[in-house]
């Protein structure tokens, strides 16, 4: 199974059903960490999403009632290979796994406050792509466009989905609502 890719790289594969169940072995190590801490932990972004292409890069998150209940295990996760990266928006943290000697991130860990509005993001995006299969494939058609454009610019490659991925959120929420 290729998990794994060198810091600011753009290379995706076609989806691998191993992504999930190394998934679920973090999501595994996370809450026997967190405990209690914890309300609930998703594989989310494109791994999570059947038959389109993806970075070989487990994203998970992580729903906290508060911040501090996932700060305060920041020694252990560091201890067991889950870092502290920093925090990406003003209602998210980040934390990085893989083999940090050599650049090669392998999973991304986003802690958010479960319920609001990045939690709920996360979970309609994915199962709005694992719904609409027209849509992922366009999805998946934008990332290998782009990650012809952007090899090593992994900035400006997650830059131009943005747009696209707002459309996905809005029309989320809505199938959400109806369900």
């Amino acid at each position: 199974m290729s998990i794994g890719l060198n810091r600011g790289t753009v290379l995706l594969e076609p989806h691998n059903t191993e992504w999930e169940f190394s998934a679920q072995q973090m999501i595994a190590v996370l809450k026997d960490i967190l405990k209690d801490d914890i309300v609930d932990a998703q594989h989310i972004g494109s791994t999570s999403i059947k038959n389109i292409s993806s970075k070989p890069i487990i994203d998970i998150v992580v729903g906290v009632a508060d911040f501090d209940n996932i700060m305060r295990h920041n020694n252990i996760l560091a201890a067991n290979g889950i870092l502290y990266r920093r925090q990406d928006h003003p209602e998210q943290h980040l934390y990085v796994c893989g083999d940090m000697e050599n650049g090669i991130h392998t999973h991304y860990i986003h802690a958010v406050i479960w319920g609001k509005e990045a939690w709920n993001n996360y979970i309609n995006m994915r199962d709005y792509l694992n719904y609409d299969e027209k849509t992922a494939a366009e999805y998946s058609e934008l990332k290998k466009h782009l990650a012809q454009k952007y090899p090593h610019d992994r900035v400006n490659y997650t830059k131009e989905k943005s747009a696209f991925i707002e459309d996905v959120l809005q029309k989320a929420a809505e199938w959400r609502k109806q369900l």
